[in-house]
C-alpha cells in the first residue's frame, strides 16, 4: 500500500517513490551501484556471500543450527543478488510484489536472519571447535555476518518511512514491527518443535495457539502488502491492522501469564531451575536442552509481546486517508 507519512497521518496515494537517501534511485543503469543503497547492496552481497563460503570450505557446521546459520546466509545472499539485478536491469514494473514494500521488508528479515546467525553459530558451534584452521575460518564468517547485520540495518535505517514522504506501508513503524513479531514467532517455532514441551496440558496448548494464531495474522498483514491485495479484505485495511495489534496484545498477555506459570512453578508442574532437569546436565553441539527452551520462549514471548503493544500504539496514531 503505497502511503504518505506525515507525523501521525498515512495517506494512500499511487505517486511513485524515492529510495529514502534523499534522491531518487537510478533505474535500469549500473549506475545504480555507485549510490550509497547500491554500494550497501554489494557490501551485504559479499559479506554473506564471504559468510557461507568460510564455513562451507572447512564444512564447519553441524545439527539444525548450523543448518540455519548457513540457510540465513545463502537465503541472504541469494535474495540480495536477486534485488541488484531487478534494480540494474529496471524490472521493477515487472517484479511479482510491490517494489514499494518488498525491498526494506526483505532488508528487515534479512538483518535479523544475520543476527540471530551471528548470535547462535558462535554460541552453540565455534565455542565447541578445536584450535586450528575450521575455526578460524568459522570465526571469520561470524564476523562477516555481523557485517552484512549491519549493512542491512543501515538499509532498512536508510529506507524507512520519514514525515512527508510518500513510501509502502512496510517502510512504516507498524510494518516493520510486524516482520520483528513474525521472526520472533518464528523462532518461537523451532524452540517448542518438541511436543513435549507442552502436550497434555491445556494451558501451554493454548500459548501454542497463541503463537500461530498472531504469526498468521501478521504474516497475513505482511503479503498483503507486498501483493497489493489490501483492498481484498471485506473491512477497512487501517481496521484489520487495528484490530489484529490489539488481539494479539490480549493473546500474549495470556501466553505471558501461562507460559512462564506452567514451566516454571512447582504448583504447576514446571521446573524452575535448570540444574534438576537430568536432560541439561550435559550439554551439545546440536542441541539445546528442554529447560533452556522453556527460557527462551519465555523471554521471547516477552519480546513480542512489547513489540504487539508498540504495533497497537503506533497503528492507533496513524490515519490513512485514500486519494
Amino acid at each position: 500500500m503505497p502511503v504518505t507519512v506525515t507525523r501521525t497521518t498515512i495517506t494512500t496515494t499511487t505517486t511513485s517513490s524515492s529510495s529514502g537517501l534523499g534522491s531518487p534511485t537510478i533505474l535500469g543503469s549500473p549506475r545504480a551501484l555507485t549510490q550509497p543503497l547500491g554500494l550497501l547492496r554489494l557490501l551485504q552481497l559479499l559479506s554473506t556471500c564471504v559468510a557461507f563460503s568460510l564455513v562451507a570450505s572447512v564444512g564447519a557446521w553441524v545439527g539444525f543450527m548450523g543448518n540455519w546459520c548457513m540457510f540465513a546466509w545463502c537465503f541472504c545472499f541469494a535474495v540480495t543478488l536477486i534485488i541488484i539485478i531487478v534494480e540494474l536491469a529496471g524490472l521493477q514494473q515487472r517484479f511479482p510484489l510491490s517494489w514499494r514494500n518488498f525491498p526494506i521488508t526483505y532488508a528487515c528479515y534479512a538483518a535479523l536472519f544475520c543476527l540471530s546467525a551471528s548470535v547462535i553459530y558462535p554460541t552453540t558451534y565455534v565455542q565447541f571447535m578445536a584450535h586450528g584452521r575450521s575455526r578460524d575460518h568459522a570465526i571469520a564468517a561470524i564476523a562477516f555476518s555481523c557485517i552484512a547485520c549491519v549493512a542491512y540495518a543501515t538499509e532498512v535505517a536508510w529506507t524507512r518511512a520519514r514525515p512527508g514522504e510518500i513510501t509502502g506501508y512496510m517502510a512504516t513503524v507498524p510494518g516493520l514491527l510486524k516482520v520483528v513479531e513474525t521472526f520472533v514467532a518464528c523462532v518461537i517455532f523451532a524452540f517448542i518443535s518438541d511436543s513435549y514441551l507442552y502436550k497434555h496440558k491445556p494451558a501451554l496448548e493454548w500459548c501454542v495457539a497463541v503463537y500461530a494464531i498472531c504469526f498468521i495474522l501478521a504474516a497475513v498483514a505482511i503479503l498483503l502488502n507486498l501483493g497489493d491485495c489490501t483492498n481484498m479484505l471485506p473491512i477497512p485495511f487501517p481496521s484489520f491492522l487495528s484490530g489484529l495489534a490489539l488481539l494479539s496484545v490480549l493473546f500474549y498477555i495470556s501466553a505471558m501469564i501461562l507460559w512462564p506459570l506452567y514451566q516454571f512453578d512447582e504448583k504447576y508442574g514446571g521446573q524452575p531451575q535448570r540444574w534438576r532437569d537430568a536432560n541439561c546436565r550435559n550439554r551439545h553441539i546440536d542441541s539445546v536442552c528442554p529447560w533452556d527452551c522453556r527460557l527462551a520462549v519465555a523471554i521471547l514471548t516477552a519480546i513480542n509481546l512489547l513489540a504487539y503493544v508498540a504495533d497497537l500504539v503506533y497503528s492507533a496514531r496513524l490515519v490513512f486517508v485514500r486519494v
